[in-house]
């Protein structure tokens, strides 16, 4: 029923970088939903060193069609070097069948260019 719909999952370094990025990939059409959850701490390895970070979250839904160019955008928008962008499938008659059809209609819309 609901094909190739995609959530992202991205981190940013704070709220106002995920609203700025998340605002761009909306208005450009490559998302029809971006969800901002903040106060994220983040425990990794980078250069060979341990780091603690608080970070912010950006929640894309969108249409796999439009994944590739939006992860090309988010690299370009982004304060990182090398930014997470993780791309999960939402699968079929799982969740408000009501907002899927949303959702697809809205992902899938043409661009307006």
């Amino acid at each position: 029923m609901y094909k190739n719909l995609r959530l992202v999952y991205i981190t940013t370094k704070d709220r106002e970088e995920a609203r700025s990025i998340g605002r761009k990939l909306v208005e450009e059409q490559l998302a029809a939903c971006v969800n901002i959850l903040d106060g994220m701490e983040s425990i990794y390895m980078w250069d060979g060193e341990i780091h603690e970070e608080n970070e912010c979250v950006l929640l894309v839904k969108t249409h796999y069609s439009r994944i590739k160019k939006m992860t090309r955008r988010v690299k370009e928008l982004h304060s990182y070097d090398c930014p997470c962008v993780i791309t999960f499938t939402i699968t079929e008659d799982e969740g408000n069948t009501d907002y899927l059809n949303w959702l697809e209609k809205t992902a899938k819309q043409p661009f307006e260019i």
